[in-house]
């Protein structure tokens, strides 16, 4: 008990990970988990390059896997192998989804009220912040303003709604105004980036000048959502303007789904689960590795 005693507290927090990446111009990724496959894969490339790596659960990610099991999961890693993995609760539509993953341990939690109007977002962010703060442990908290969309799938054309005409996306004003009413931890602005992947072709492109404005202007750091379907250069110019995080999902969705579809054409008779997934969780690491390495410029 000593030896993990001493571990949790030399570990550095989540917040501490956050500030160094953005003092060295580089990002932490953040990727999301539906199963135990997922989750190895994950963590696997992320000691691999000995990184700091953010497991993401969303609402309907949650109530497959379960908010106190992902927390127990994430925590016996964590414990288990000296390795900095946290875990965020990741869009967050609702005050009492938040408070429930803040009490099962969750790290961070991004709450979601960018479909609200601006002064019912202000207040129901500003509510988390002010439960968040009241814990006993540091809890980062994250907000998004501007749409970005909602799905982490493969379309066929930008979801109606979706800011990537620059005249939509979220403005420094907007976002210092945002931040200093809620006091938030770190921001996901409309930069031109949407959640899921366009059909044989690239997401359209991040406005890295408008990114490098809601830096400077808000002083905290940024998270980029939606970061499948870019290409390269969006991510490194994102994160040299001051994206910290960046979130993906859809990728490894995609590489997990093509592994198990291969395994059962080799083998249509098998009905063995472990056996059927036994190569999803190195599809997995493969895309989180090769995306983690341009993360941080290896």
């Amino acid at each position: 008990m000593d030896d993990i005693f001493d571990i949790l507290v030399h570990m550095k927090t989540l917040r501490e990970y956050i500030l160094e990446a953005k003092e060295k111009g580089v990002a932490i990724g953040h990727f999301n988990i539906s199963n135990l496959e997922g989750l190895h894969g994950i963590f696997n490339a992320a000691k691999k390059l000995n990184l700091p790596v953010i497991i993401g659960l969303s609402s309907g990610e949650a109530e497959h896997v379960g908010i106190h099991e992902a927390a127990a999961l994430i925590r016996t890693l964590r414990e288990q192998h000296n390795h900095p993995i946290f875990l965020n609760a990741d869009h967050a539509h609702s005050f009492d989804a938040v408070k429930d993953m803040i009490d099962a341990g969750f790290d961070s939690v991004m709450f979601d009220g960018s479909a609200l109007s601006i002064e019912d977002n202000i207040k129901e962010t500003k509510r988390v912040v002010e439960y968040a703060r009241s814990q006993d442990r540091d809890i980062i908290v994250e907000a998004e303003i501007g749409n970005i969309g909602t799905s982490s799938k493969v379309v066929d054309e930008i979801p109606e709604g979706v800011a990537t005409d620059s005249s939509f996306l979220t403005t420094p004003e907007d976002a210092v105004a945002f931040v200093n009413a809620t006091g938030v931890d770190m921001l996901a602005p409309a930069v031109g980036n949407m959640h899921g992947m366009l059909k044989g072709k690239s997401n359209p492109r991040i406005d890295e000048v408008r990114v490098k404005e809601i830096s400077e202007a808000t002083g905290i750091p940024l998270v980029l959502h939606g970061g499948s379907g870019l290409v390269d250069e969006d991510f490194t110019k994102a994160i040299k303007n001051g994206t910290c995080v960046v979130h993906i999902n859809t990728e490894i969705r995609i590489a997990f789904t093509n592994s198990v579809k291969e395994a059962m054409e080799e083998d249509p008779d098998q009905v063995t689960p472990y056996k059927i997934m036994g190569e999803s969780d190195e599809a997995v690491e493969e895309v989180v590795e090769r995306r983690m390495r341009l993360f941080n410029h290896m």
